[in-house]
């Protein structure tokens, strides 16, 4: 899928747990996961709201657009 959930990283970056934003954001660890797994198909805009506010951060840091051949290079 061309468009790359970098969730895990900023995350990392601020030292939060799955847990924790989960809570902040108000969304269950499953969908936090399917989100963080870059399993997602679709994010509301409010959820995505929830989670830059949350994180600090712009729907950039956590969404990455990719050339569909760049996607299939990296799953090789």
């Amino acid at each position: 899928m061309p468009i790359i959930v970098n969730l895990d990283v900023v995350m990392a970056q601020r030292k939060i747990s799955a847990t924790q934003l989960a809570e902040k954001v108000g969304i269950t660890l499953a969908n936090l996961s399917i989100l963080k797994n870059n399993k997602a198909k679709a994010i509301r805009f409010s959820t995505l709201e929830a989670l830059c506010r949350a994180l600090h951060c712009q729907p950039a840091d956590l969404l990455e657009y990719a050339e569909e051949n760049d996607c299939q290079e990296g799953n090789q």
